[in-house]
């Protein structure tokens, strides 16, 4: 008979068992790899946004107060220079985010092109501080402005293939380029 074959379980044996895991515990492991996955993300959004950010805040404290632009008769449109830099720390906070976007949607593995663009902006906006108001050079930096407005085109165009919102956040930094070329011109016809 088969029932003679069976054994017994005595509570000793039931105890050295290993536990069966159950649905509630596999829920619990799924939690923490979400939460684990939130922080690294929150992680790489604040070095997104903090890397411009500092980079910005460099370059306005070491170009950006000018005593040219300080004593310029402007009309009453024209921005004064806390408003020029508040424009640009917003610039490289909206770019930041922007491209950390496009990069959680593994854009700039899929496009390169976008990681150049967003990389050429940068460089270009950080650039125009010291070339205008350190170094003088007022009419290098129009050409800069050009430059940065068909990147900031580019950018949009790319990013928004990847990623809409980021592509409407590029937009805003275009308002960035046209107010640097508003000041750039006003600043050769003085």
């Amino acid at each position: 008979m088969a029932s003679q074959d069976l054994k017994h379980r005595t509570k000793q044996q039931e105890q050295t068992q290993p536990e069966v895991i159950t649905a509630d515990t596999s829920t619990g492991d799924a939690k923490q790899k979400k939460t684990g996955t939130a922080r690294r993300g929150l992680r790489s959004l604040i070095v997104a946004v903090a890397f411009p950010l500092s980079l910005a805040l460099l370059d306005i404290f070491y170009f950006g107060s000018s005593k040219r632009y300080r004593s310029l008769h402007k009309p009453f449109y024209f921005p004064p220079l806390w408003a020029l830099h508040a424009a640009c720390l917003a610039t490289a906070f909206l770019s930041g985010l922007s491209a950390w976007l496009v990069w959680a949607e593994g854009g700039f593995h899929r496009n390169p092109t976008a990681l150049i663009l967003y990389l050429g902006q940068l460089a270009i906006t950080l650039g125009w501080y010291p070339v205008v108001f350190g170094a003088g050079a007022i009419r290098v930096g129009l050409v800069l402005c050009g430059v940065l407005f068909g990147v900031l085109v580019g950018c949009t165009r790319i990013f928004r293939n990847m990623n809409p919102i980021a592509g409407d956040l590029v937009k805003a930094c275009l308002v960035w380029a046209v107010l640097l070329s508003v000041v750039n011109v006003r600043l050769v016809y003085q």
